[in-house]
């Protein structure tokens, strides 16, 4: 257990650059690795419900506690990144099913590490953990919309389709990781340092999975998604921050309303894309996936030299249990 303890917090410390390594790999063996992708949405499920499990019904405590400041970024997470998703597809021309990609990487809710990039940045964590929980339960529903708003003019959308999806391999798994740690809470604290390495093994298919699948279309607009993407997560760091900002918020929670904004649940998104439209439309997330942790663990190594207010108090009561 010690072992498998160690071999997950270094898998959870070098997140990105395994993320980057299973990118390169499915570019190397792409016929291998689009095998795996009718297995995504099934990874995916597994993750949420590894996520449900650190989860308890005090990390819901700030909706009521500090309800400005959730807000802000359950509004900045829902209508920002979406709409910017859309708005740099529609400006850099991309293909149809790239745009709907987009959109859908933008509609997500937060990400998974975005609880560990908070913490190593001397942010909130309990109002990034807030943040994600809630956003996560409310994706089920928000998610569909916004694809169907943004993207239902290029593609059909099946938004209750997507509506379904979403109950099965999100919010079911979370409800059921949260009921399994009221129950059995003893059991679950001796595995809860186990679960980064599943999420990462997950998250590491997926990319693999999605990559491989479009190893092709990666090659060929590979340089234009790339640049979409990057833009896409910058601007969500940078706005998400500025809202926080705008509201005088206290530091600590600007950099966790910026990094939880910025951060999305790409394995989501590319469950979803490759579920209900095509491969291709799950290039931007198996790409927002390698660059969000990236770009997440540059934003946390700037910012951990530099000193955050306190906070509220509790504002880090979350930090010893940051989710993968």
């Amino acid at each position: 257990m010690r072992t498998l303890a160690t071999a997950a917090a270094f898998a959870g410390r070098w997140f990105g650059l395994f993320i980057l390594a299973s990118a390169l790999l499915g570019l190397l063996v792409p016929d291998q690795a689009a095998q795996l992708t009718p297995w995504i949405s099934a990874l995916l499920g597994v993750i949420m419900f590894g996520m449900g499990l650190t989860l308890r019904p005090a990390d819901f405590k700030l909706v009521l506690v500090r309800p400005q400041a959730v807000l802000l970024g359950l509004v900045a997470q829902f209508t920002i990144m979406p709409v910017a998703g859309w708005a740099l597809a529609e400006l850099l021309q991309l293909p149809p099913l790239l745009l709907v990609g987009m959109v859908l990487v933008g509609a997500a809710p937060g990400g998974t590490a975005s609880n560990v990039i908070v913490y190593l940045a001397r942010g909130d964590v309990a109002l990034s953990v807030a943040m994600t929980s809630v956003s996560t339960l409310l994706a089920p529903f928000l998610t569909p919309l916004l694809v169907l708003w943004l993207a239902g003019p290029t593609l059909p959308v099946d938004a209750g389709d997507l509506l379904v999806s979403i109950l099965q391999v999100v919010l079911v798994p979370v409800v059921l990781g949260i009921v399994v740690r009221a129950l059995l809470s003893r059991a679950v604290e001796k595995v809860l340092p186990l679960l980064p390495l599943i999420s990462v093994a997950g998250i590491m298919i997926v990319v693999f999975a999605v990559v491989g699948a479009n190893a092709d279309a990666l090659m060929s607009t590979g340089a234009l998604v790339v640049l979409a993407v990057i833009l896409h997560n910058l601007f969500g760091l940078t706005l998400g921050y500025t809202a926080g900002k705008v509201l005088r918020l206290p530091e600590s929670s600007r950099r966790a309303a910026s990094i939880e904004v910025g951060m999305q649940n790409s394995g989501l998104s590319a469950a979803l894309a490759t579920a209900h439209f095509a491969p291709l439309a799950a290039l931007p997330a198996a790409l927002f996936s390698v660059w969000h942790n990236i770009s997440g663990a540059a934003v946390a190594s700037f910012w951990s030299r530099r000193p955050a207010d306190a906070g509220p108090k509790g504002a880090g009561s979350a930090s010893g249990r940051g989710r993968r």
